[in-house]
Formats: C-alpha cells, structure tokens, sequence
C-alpha cells in the first residue's frame, strides 16, 4: 500500500515532495554531493550563490572568451575556459550548473545574489543557457548610506528584479529579507517585476566582537526552531493575497515543521542547517516524518493542506494580527523565575 502523495508544485516544477536543499556552499560547491542530495531525496537544489562582485569582477574576462573565435565554427558558441570546480567565478558556476543537469534528474536552481546595477541580463541568460531549471535572486543588503530612502532602495530592488525577468525564459524565485516597512506592498511590486515566488527569509549574518584582539569576527550559527516563526507568520499573511508561490527558509528540521509551512500557504520548504548538522540522510527522516504525519491525519496528499491555516479568509489580516499580538503578551512565560 502506497503511503501519502507528498508532492508539490514549486516555479513551476513538478516536485516529488516539498524538500529542497537550499543555497548553501557547504551542500552544493562540491559536485559530488548533489547526486548524494538526490539519492537522499532531494525534490531540487539551490546551488550556492553567485555573487555580483564575481561577476563583476570577471565579467571582462568571461565575456572576451564567450566571444571568441563565435564566428569562426559553431562548437565555439558553447565553450567555456575551463576552471577549478571550486574556483567561484562566471565559468566554473555556469560548469557546476553544467555538471549537475548531468548528474541528476531533479531541477537546479541557480543563485544570483547582489543588490546593485550590474550585468544581470546576461548572467541570467547564461545560467539558463547552463541548463539551470530556475533562478533564486538572492537581494541581501545592509542599509548603512543615510542619503538613500527606503522608496529608493526598493526601487532599486524592483529594478533588478524586472531586468532578471526580461532577459530569461525561467522562473525566478526573490529571496528577501524580513526587514521592509511594507512586505505586501513590495511583494506585490516583485510580482509585477515578473517574480514567479518569494523566498522568505534570509538570514543575516551577524558579527561578534572578540574583546581580547579588539578585532570584529564572524560568528556562523545555523538556524534553530526560532527561525521558523518568521517565515511563518509572513507566508501565512501574504498566501493568497498576492499571486505568488512561496518557500520557508529558516529552522526546517522535522516532518512537522514542513507541515506547518504547508498549512500557512508554502509550496517548498528550503532545508540547509538540519542537513549541515545531520548530513544528507535526514532528507529521508523529514520525508518519512511528513508522510506518517498525512496518514495518520487522513490526509491522501500534501497539496491537502496548503494554505489551509493562512489568513486568506481573514478580512482584516492587521486586526487578527493585532489580536494575537495582544494576547501573546498576557500569557506568562512557562518557567518563569519570579517569586509570587
């Protein structure tokens, strides 16, 4: 006997459950851990960013080699300069999308990340010509410039957005912050720029201070439970209100939190820390766990329960908020230390 139909539909793209292996290079710089990813169960793979200071930086270089010799025989108009797999720049990235396509039979998402005016269009066409099934544009950025306003800023956003869209027949997927005054509002702009999805969200690194040295250093925690709540709330708020698809990224360890995200309106769920911390087999634990959860609530397929817990049938999203905000702050805290 058959178990649940966990599969879903994400940019487009049949997947066979909502697992996918989020942007991360520990997972996806190394070309053999993909078909591992796969085996494990893996319904796709964002690979690891592609940053626009790379492209930047070698765009001069890779741009003379895609040209060279184009006039003289048709197998120079897909040569490449070979690299290093690990080198980060244009050619090895487009060579790693390459590799995969190869290797596996599930869709891999490119990632783009930048924030600033750069040559988008080209970089999307190459990826798509890599044979990438879509793109995640990755819009990390810290507002440190005063001068700039916050309308000036997501038009900026917006901008590279329309111009990713434009240039490429794919689907691409906008991974955003938490941190905008109004995320419908942009969300909806995002989606009349020509995003197909919203990833939400990302996480930002925050730095430490070693107090010996006087000296900033990093300081990578990958995300726990806690992380899940924003993406929660915000996918539940914006399912079904803006026509967009929707992934949570943030804290995906059990069958039960891929449940939740389901419940609140996501058609992926990007998993990244559990399989740092577990390797690639949890794949298999979170797909076991999510299908034992649909049989043992009667439900036939995970689709069921997609936007079933969002606020699309609330008339007033901002009230309901409200109201639960009123009533998270009345209730003591279990465990809490204080003598009556």
């Amino acid at each position: 006997m058959s178990g649940p139909d966990l599969s879903s539909d994400y940019l487009g793209l049949p997947l066979d459950s909502p697992l996918v292996v989020g942007a991360a290079a520990p997972l996806s710089a190394d070309p053999d851990r993909i078909p591992r990813l796969a085996e494990a169960g893996a319904a796709a793979v964002v690979l690891h960013s592609l940053f626009l200071e790379q492209i930047e930086r070698d765009w001069q270089n890779w741009d003379h080699h895609r040209h060279l010799g184009s006039e003289s025989y048709a197998e120079a108009l897909s040569y490449l300069p070979s690299l290093e797999p690990r080198h980060l720049g244009i050619e090895g990235y487009l060579h790693e999308i390459e590799t995969a396509c190869r290797r596996v039979d599930i869709p891999i998402i490119a990632s783009l990340n930048g924030t600033e005016e750069g040559h988008w269009e080209a970089i999307a066409q190459a990826v798509e010509q890599a044979g990438a099934a879509a793109i995640e544009l990755n819009l990390y950025a810290v507002p440190t410039d005063r001068t700039i306003d916050a309308n000036a800023m997501e038009a900026a956003q917006v901008a590279i957005v329309r111009s990713v869209c434009a240039a490429t027949s794919l689907p691409v997927a906008v991974k955003l912050s938490p941190y905008y005054t109004n995320l419908s509002h942009l969300a909806h702009a995002l989606k009349a720029a020509g995003a197909s999805a919203l990833v939400l969200f990302n996480r930002f690194y925050q730095p430490d201070i070693d107090i010996e040295t006087l000296e900033p250093c990093s300081n990578l925690l990958l995300s726990s439970a806690a992380d899940q709540r924003l993406p929660l709330r915000w996918i539940a708020l914006l399912h079904g209100r803006v026509p967009l698809q929707f992934a949570a990224s943030g804290g995906i360890s059990h069958g039960t939190d891929v449940v939740r995200m389901l419940m609140v309106g996501a058609s992926a769920t990007l998993v990244v820390s559990a399989l740092l911390r577990h390797g690639p087999q949890h794949l298999q634990t979170l797909r076991a766990e999510l299908s034992h959860w649909l049989e043992e609530h009667g439900h036939g397929s995970a689709r069921e329960l997609l936007g079933c817990m969002s606020q699309r049938r609330c008339p007033d999203p901002a009230s309901y908020e409200r109201a639960q905000y009123l009533q998270a702050i009345s209730v003591e805290p279990p465990g809490m230390a204080w003598e009556p």
